[in-house]
């Protein structure tokens, strides 16, 4: 829906709308030249020299939304000062919607028409309406300075000149190209220049034969000649270029190259010679000045030996009774934990001595003991009856068996 809206608003405006900020950061760079901001803003804020197209969208460019913001902010507060009015120097740590709302209440301060730009435009720190922002103030720094753009004069030039300038050049570069030879393969871009002379020095001759009489004393300025000449003479210069992969010009790279380092090395030889002795010099100076200092401290050397000693030995005697300290601590804290328990075990046989919940207890059990005693008693009792019957039984038995032998055996007898 963004990208929608953007595209109409820039339909409405025109097919050249989305490059109009590339236009007006252009025009903001030259008017902050006029105002030195290089040296009365970056120099101060140890800043880098903008680029033409520094506040121009992010997405046309690759930017730092920050280090753009914080840029926009420090520059519209020193056009603000410059403009005449007071306007602190924001801080990285200052809210951005408060100085953005500063910046533009200053700015409608200073217009006539009204200024409708939201905040959020500017927090970005690029696009059109930073562009429109700075260009504004820029304007109005201007303004107070007493500065105007003017439109360019240009100077009217005969036509006739200009036509028989570029003839004369044609013609000259035609002269040069007839010099030239054919080039071979091995020799690439290379001009005869004994045939260029005599050729130059053929015409020359042949044009002062061709003159007549009334041309051979001339009534023209000197002054104006020589302008004549300065202004023409870029235009008549011929420019023969080399070519960079010939072989011959490397070589001679190579032997100004080896110049320039023989040059340069016993140039850098001599002043490091000078650096060595100088660096000799102050190595015996140090060296002699410790031997000095060591004599004069010998004694505060062994002195400071002896206490050294000492405080190992202390050390020593101090970590022995610290290990003592720390056994015996082991120890006592062994016998805090036994002194606890016993503690504990005398507050539960106290608390179990002074409760009346043990006689009851018993009380409980004694009855129960009495009711299975009773139990027992009716169990017993059963099987004392069961055991009686159990031997009247028997003994009924046997006395039926004698009966029945003891007629058995009179029945034999008789």
């Amino acid at each position: 829906m963004a990208d929608d809206r953007r595209r109409g608003e820039e339909d409405e405006r025109g097919p050249g709308a989305p490059h109009q900020v590339f236009v007006l950061m252009e025009a903001l760079l030259e008017k902050l030249k006029v105002l030195n901001y290089e040296e009365e803003l970056l120099s101060k804020h140890n800043m880098k020299t903008l680029s033409r197209h520094y506040f121009v969208s992010s997405r046309y460019l690759a930017s730092n939304p920050g280090e753009q913001f914080y840029m926009f902010t420090i520059m519209a507060a020193w056009l603000i000062n410059a403009c005449g009015k007071s306007f602190a120097i924001p801080q990285e740590d200052d809210e951005p919607t408060a100085i953005v709302s500063n910046i533009l209440a200053e700015l409608r301060s200073f217009q006539e028409l009204k200024v409708d730009i939201p905040p959020s435009k500017l927090k970005s720190g690029s696009g059109e309406h930073v562009c429109f922002v700075l260009d504004r103030l820029a304007d109005e720094a201007l303004r107070r300075r007493g500065f105007s753009f003017k439109r360019p004069n240009y100077p009217t030039e005969n036509a006739e000149e200009e036509s028989m300038m570029e003839d004369d050049t044609e013609l000259t570069f035609n002269k040069v190209e007839e010099i030239m030879e054919e080039p071979d393969e091995d020799e690439v871009n290379l001009v005869d220049l004994e045939a260029l002379t005599l050729q130059s020095s053929r015409t020359e001759a042949a044009a002062a034969l061709a003159k007549p009489d009334n041309i051979l004393q001339s009534t023209v300025d000197a002054a104006e000649w020589n302008l004549e000449v300065e202004r023409v003479l870029p235009l008549l210069k011929v420019t023969i270029r080399t070519d960079n992969k010939d072989w011959r010009i490397h070589v001679d790279q190579m032997h100004q190259h080896q110049d320039g380092i023989q040059s340069s090395l016993q140039e850098a030889k001599c002043y490091l010679d000078k650096v060595q002795v100088d660096i000799s010099k102050t190595l015996e100076k140090v060296s002699s000045r410790e031997k000095y200092i060591n004599k004069q401290l010998e004694d505060v050397i062994s002195e400071y030996r002896d206490a050294q000693a000492k405080l190992s030995e202390v050390r020593e005697r101090y970590q022995l009774a610290s290990g003592g300290v720390a056994q015996r601590t082991r120890v006592l804290a062994e016998m805090s934990e036994e002194l606890e328990k016993v503690k504990q075990e005398m507050e539960e046989r106290g608390s179990s001595m002074s409760d009346g919940a043990a006689v009851v207890k018993i009380k409980q059990s004694l009855s129960k003991l009495k009711q299975e005693i009773v139990r027992m008693d009716v169990r017993v009792g059963v099987v004392e009856h069961m055991l009686l019957q159990a031997k009247l039984k028997e003994k009924s038995n046997m006395n039926m068996d004698m009966h029945a032998a003891n007629m058995a055996a009179t029945a034999a007898f008789i």
